[in-house]
């Protein structure tokens, strides 16, 4: 049986470049000659046109599966859903703007075969993304390699090729604050680096405005490091510190000198001090808590509207499991 690829690709609002995308990621997989192919594209409830033009690529190409959420989850959501959805001996991750340049799938196939189980994207140069970007995305891998456990490659996103264990792996861990690239690297496998240039987005928009970027950093922290109650520990020990000294103080003053005056700014001080470091532990704390509630409730991780494109038999003929039936509750399927 020929080896056969699967591409991911999630999609939200990107009208302006998916038929683009398509064609260079068709042009690629069809050269690479011996190998059967799919392309799964994950709607993540877009509100343009995206949908209606997935459908029609789907038409034309019967390489083309379509997973369409109930609603927007989330790009790592997305993700995770496509993977579930793969049948591939091996599964690469590309995101539909372009940045990542499909034509380097040819090497990470290559490299596959040499025998690595996973061939991740580093980005050498990323033209077109501002300063402060660049800036706060270099040091957030270099923090959260501080704060973790696993370490995690500098200067990748999620722009990479997984051999079937990989994936079989990564399906069998549930939590719902997903961040991939950790979850890749914290499997282990025999995984290399494959440096390559990325390019402007073709088309569209950033779906990562900065807000959504410190949100998915965050996730990242605590998803693999305990770190930030640690840092809540140190600041209690600090604050009981500066309370004692200013205990000593106090009682000297009073005790052995002449200078004891009455009055209310030293207690303001230290009640306004004391109350901040409360209140950023509580918060740290609760944003643990908050993750056990979301776990606990069991909820699934996602909802699918519509399979288009999906053919389960050529998938339990090659021994790839169905994504679990509470992922997607009686959604319609269509068979092409």
């Amino acid at each position: 049986m020929r080896p056969f690829l699967s591409v991911v690709v999630p999609c939200y609002n990107e009208e302006a470049v998916i038929t683009q995308t398509h064609e260079r990621l068709r042009g690629v997989l069809a050269g690479l000659g011996d190998l059967d192919f799919e392309i799964v594209y994950v709607d993540d409830g877009s509100s343009d046109r995206t949908a209606l033009l997935l459908q029609r690529l789907q038409r034309e190409d019967r390489s083309v599966r379509v997973v369409r959420f109930s609603r927007n989850f989330g790009h790592q959501v997305a993700v995770s859903a496509g993977i579930d959805h793969a049948a591939g001996d091996a599964v690469v991750l590309i995101d539909a703007d372009l940045q990542d340049p499909p034509e380097t799938i040819r090497e990470m196939v290559t490299r596959w075969r040499e025998g690595y189980d996973v061939v991740y994207g580093v980005r050498t140069d990323r033209p077109g993304e501002s300063a402060f970007k660049l800036a706060t995305a270099k040091g957030f891998y270099r923090l959260m390699n501080r704060l973790s456990d696993t370490a995690i490659p500098l200067d990748t996103g999620d722009f990479r090729l997984m051999d079937r264990k990989v994936v079989t792996a990564l399906q069998s861990m549930p939590e719902r604050d997903r961040f991939v690239r950790g979850m890749v690297s914290w499997v282990g496998f025999r995984q290399t680096a494959l440096p390559y240039q990325r390019a402007p987005r073709a088309a569209g928009e950033s779906k990562y405005p900065l807000f959504k970027m410190l949100r998915f950093a965050f996730d990242g922290i605590t998803s693999f490091s305990v770190a930030p109650l640690r840092v809540a520990i140190w600041l209690g020990f600090f604050a009981s510190a500066v309370a004692a000294a200013g205990i000593v103080y106090a009682l000297t003053l009073r005790l052995w000198t002449s200078m004891w005056v009455t009055g209310w700014t030293l207690l303001f001080i230290g009640i306004l001090f004391m109350g901040g470091v409360q209140l950023i532990s509580l918060g740290i704390i609760g944003e643990y808590v908050g993750r056990i509630y979301a776990e606990s409730k069991r909820r699934p991780l996602y909802l699918v509207q519509e399979r288009i494109g999906f053919e389960p038999e050529a998938s339990r003929e090659r021994g790839v499991p169905a994504p679990p039936v509470a992922a997607y509750p009686s959604q319609p399927v269509r068979h092409s």
